[in-house]
């Protein structure tokens, strides 16, 4: 399956346990009042929301290159990603809402009983399988808006746990502890809106990436037998792809052609990772005084 397809996969996969998982919470909350079962309820029809924006904006961001957009449009996927941590974090400034007025009010909520308990088990472990799923298609396809919904079924996982520990403490007679801890699900709500953000302001703003590529890049131009070094490294992110621009340095005396083929060959070999996109290889001669003896290849 080729990234295009496998990314809208992930989009209706997850778009599609939401929406039962929204409909069993309400379910549940409806039938008894639990604030706990309710958070989470708030919290699954936020990801059905954040699911359909996913789904849309994979669509278009694996539409091919047009004449308008010549390197794909792959850009907006970080503005999809931004677009799912606004909708968690009105999910969790609305359970910190619900949660606070009943605290503050002393009407807390009935025990959700054995059928609330199931519920929360399965949806731990319904969201675990989604957790290790998008973070799988994430890494195979490099997408941000995946890693995003990633993030997000990871802290279901711990939400669905603090709001199961509530419907257990309501069922031993302290009902108090429903409130406490949907707005325990409250703040990883928001904690999972702040992560989205931190991770994808870096594609916006064309930040480098991480050291461990960089190396990378600056070993594969070295690996060529005709490069002797290489300075003037550029790497930084374009949407969530990297761009790359280099110098490598050669022998002065190469015909034209010769240098033609290395120049292709670094490209090629650079390329070859995964996170590149574009790369741009300018060939200095040694006698151009470029050449720098602490970056010659070993």
């Amino acid at each position: 399956m080729d990234r295009s397809s496998a990314v809208r996969h992930v989009g209706g996969v997850v778009f599609a346990a939401n929406l039962v998982l929204v409909v069993a919470k309400a379910g549940v909350w409806w039938a008894t009042g639990s604030i706990a079962v309710g958070s989470e309820a708030v919290n699954s029809l936020a990801d059905v929301a954040y699911s359909l924006v996913v789904v849309g904006g994979l669509y278009l961001t694996t539409q091919p290159p047009d004449f308008e957009h010549p390197h794909g449009h792959e850009r907006i996927e970080p503005f999809v990603s931004l677009f799912v941590a606004v909708g968690v974090l009105a999910a969790g400034a609305g359970v910190i809402w619900s949660a606070s007025t009943s605290l503050l009010s002393g009407s807390y909520g009935r025990s959700a009983g054995l059928v609330g308990v199931v519920l929360l088990v399965g949806t731990a472990l319904g969201k675990y399988a989604l957790y290790r799923y998008c973070l799988r298609a994430a890494h195979d396809y490099h997408s941000p808006a995946v890693h995003a919904t990633a993030l997000d079924n990871r802290n279901d996982i711990l939400t669905a746990s603090a709001a199961l520990a509530g419907v257990l403490g309501s069922a031993a007679g302290y009902p108090i502890l429903d409130p406490v801890a949907a707005l325990v699900v409250a703040l990883g709500i928001l904690y999972t809106g702040y992560e989205i953000i931190r991770d994808n302001v870096n594609y916006l703003v064309g930040a480098a990436p991480p050291a461990d590529l960089r190396d990378e890049i600056l070993e594969r131009a070295l690996a060529h037998p005709d490069v002797e070094g290489a300075h003037d490294v550029v790497a930084h992110y374009v949407g969530p792809e990297v761009d790359v621009s280099l110098h490598v340095e050669v022998e002065g005396q190469m015909t034209l052609h010769e240098v033609h083929d290395i120049e292709t060959e670094v490209i090629e070999s650079v390329r070859e990772l995964p996170e590149v996109d574009d790369v741009f290889v300018h060939v200095d001669p040694k006698g151009l005084g470029e050449w720098k003896e602490e970056r010659r290849a070993r």
